[in-house]
């Protein structure tokens, strides 16, 4: 029994790394229509290069909240369960199915109202929040209206509902940009309008040039003509994807819509549109074959000159199939149980075993931020999604360094827990559309950037694991009999030393970020709210500090400060960002505003917790 339990740790983490190796090698089941290869497909949106696969899941997420859609009503309860890719193509070649299915979320009442939706039979509709493009189009033009007139207000003063305007008719406003995006979205026969507009070009012009000189032409033709350069105009008006490659690989990709305006000038047609419109027709008409050959044609005519985008479009393609954060984030939730069952039956082989799977979690997590880094060439912090990365990566690190030298499973428990909590934060910050969009300008400068961010995220991280330490101490020591003297020193050795790790990192973050700004905006400090966030963060653990060196604080004392201090990080973290204001409001997002919130709440529920009397512990009550 002895040798078996020797060999736990190792079984349970090999059996962990099996299943995240099965899914992330695992192709996506086959289907009759090649998905998988279309997804591949290289284009061009929000300014960067992607492929059709990230286009799919980044706006399926951002218009209905998940990554998959289930083709409600149900029968009997047995729903057909859609990838993202797959309702990507019928959103662009076949949006007559596409229209009526129900992807977008409207929760709020007094919308759903306005947009005089249906009622929902529960039975049948497993949430009742989400309704078709059939079922809001009737009153596209009402919200449009009641849009216009909630963007004159300040996004800090809009009511729910004001708010809940804004958001749908973006998901609207996505929706349609993605149905014209290799075609025009009321169209009936793509493939076979394009050839009688190619073949009417040269008489077209002539047409328009004589209507123009006040000479004679042929009115049927000019009809025809300006009509359909009327429609790619409205398509071209749209901030629709650029799938369109250019001739020379070093120029611009390019909207159908565009690349059609410049043919009805007399230039070639880009074949990238021609087999588009193949593919549009064969997936509208059900031929498999058609479609699969006009892909493999299509995907053939890439190479070489456009290898390279092809080459990075599958390796997103890969990665979002890995789904590293995902996998590290259940791993995360296994090994923190294990570690805190430890406590109570004082079992090696759990703390151990939990040991382990926090380092094969940190292993896979550390894989999807390099991942990350080189698929955007970029430093590992960009955005608030992948803040969150590298926060609660740089908290796992700090949590298996303490249980290296304490072992005793509190390191693992804030390891695993932090781990797991900021990667939930990152999947909900995920709702709002590309993770890796490309960085604002005044954003993607140079090293000092880099080095900023890293340094003042590592502040925060280091914050956070000296408040989820003191956390430990509260919930231990209040609600537990396992809060012992020595486990208790132990802790405020552990957060003391933490507090000083942040207060270095936290200032020479900020500090690099005032060069940075220097460079970029031409002053060391302006005062901007992010930056009164990240120099209070200083000062706290300072404060902390000073009052543990004079005396003024005890070990109950540091361990309330320090709880005090994920206030004050949540806060430089999110909070100014919801200002709407100064120069880093760049991830804005009304929906953390509750949770930043609630979690406020329950920090300060902690700290009064904390300052309960000792007889009030059942661990103190223990030890007399």
């Amino acid at each position: 029994m002895k040798k078996f339990k020797q060999w736990v740790p190792l079984i349970l983490t090999v059996s962990f790394a099996a299943w995240f190796l099965v899914n992330a090698l695992s192709p996506p089941a086959d289907t009759d229509f090649h998905y998988g290869e279309f997804s591949a497909l290289p284009l061009v949106f929000n300014g960067r290069l992607k492929p059709m696969d990230s286009l799919a899941r980044n706006s399926l997420l951002e218009i209905r909240e998940k990554q998959t859609l289930d083709t409600e009503p149900w029968n009997d309860w047995s729903p057909k369960i859609i990838s993202a890719n797959e309702w990507l193509v019928n959103v662009m070649m076949n949006p007559a199915v596409a229209d009526a299915w129900p992807v977008f979320r409207v929760d709020n009442p007094d919308l759903i109202t306005l947009l005089k939706l249906p009622e929902r039979d529960l039975a049948r509709h497993h949430d009742g929040k989400h309704y078709s493009w059939n079922e809001i189009a009737p009153c596209f033009d009402l919200l449009n209206k009641e849009n216009q007139r909630v963007q004159k207000v300040e996004s800090a003063e809009r009511s729910a509902y004001e708010q809940a305007v804004v958001k749908v008719f973006e998901r609207l406003l996505l929706y349609e940009e993605l149905k014209n995006t290799v075609q025009p979205q009321d169209v009936s026969d793509w493939k076979q309008q394009l050839a009688d507009f190619e073949a009417m070009i040269p008489a077209g012009i002539t047409a328009v040039r004589a209507q123009q000189a006040g000479q004679k032409y042929d009115q049927a033709v000019f009809n025809a003509f300006v009509n359909n350069v009327q429609q790619f105009d409205d398509m071209s008006q749209l901030d629709a994807p650029l799938v369109v490659p250019p001739q020379d690989p070093a120029g611009e990709w390019q909207r159908v819509g565009a690349t059609l305006l410049d043919a009805a000038k007399g230039n070639p047609i880009n074949p990238a549109v021609t087999a588009y419109a193949t593919m549009a027709d064969a997936f509208k008409n059900g031929d498999v074959t058609a479609f699969n050959a006009a892909l493999d044609d299509y995907r053939a005519s890439l190479v070489p000159e456009f290898s390279p985008a092809m080459h990075k479009a599958k390796a997103e393609v890969f990665f979002n199939q890995m789904q590293p954060f995902y996998g590290a984030l259940i791993i995360y939730v296994v090994a923190g149980l294990l570690a805190v069952f430890s406590w109570f039956n004082l079992s090696e082989t759990l703390r151990r075993s939990s040991v382990w799977l926090i380092g094969l979690a940190f292993v896979i997590h550390t894989t999807g931020l390099i991942y990350r880094m080189v698929l955007e060439g970029r430093p590992p912090v960009t955005n608030l999604y992948s803040s969150a990365i590298f926060i609660g990566w740089g908290a796992v690190i700090l949590g298996l360094v303490l249980e290296k030298i304490h072992r005793n499973g509190i390191g693992a428990v804030v390891a695993a827990g932090i781990g797991f909590i900021t990667l939930v934060i990152a999947q909900n910050l995920a709702v709002d559309g590309d993770t890796m969009e490309m960085m604002r300008a005044v954003l993607d400068t140079n090293f000092w950037l880099a080095t900023h961010v890293v340094a003042v995220t590592t502040g925060y991280a280091s914050t956070f694991v000296a408040g989820f330490l003191a956390l430990i101490y509260i919930l231990r020591g209040v609600f537990t009999k396992t809060l012992d003297e020595a486990t208790g020193r132990s802790l405020a050795r552990m957060i003391y030393g933490i507090v000083c790790f942040a207060t270095l990192f936290s200032f020479v973050g900020t500090v690099l970020g005032g060069i940075w700004a220097d460079q970029s905006w031409g002053r060391f400090w302006g005062w901007d709210p992010k930056e009164n966030g990240a120099l209070i963060i200083v000062l706290w653990n300072a404060l902390i500090l000073h009052l543990r060196w004079g005396g003024m604080i005890r070990e109950r004392g540091l361990v309330n400060c320090a709880i005090f201090g994920n206030v004050v990080t949540s806060w430089s973290w999110f909070g100014v960002n919801m200002l709407g204001i100064g120069l880093h409001s760049y991830g804005f997002t009304d929906a953390a505003f509750k949770w930043l919130s609630l979690f406020v709440v329950s920090q300060l529920a902690f700290i009064a917790l904390g300052l309960m009397p000792k007889g009030m512990w059942k661990s103190f009550q223990a030890r007399a």
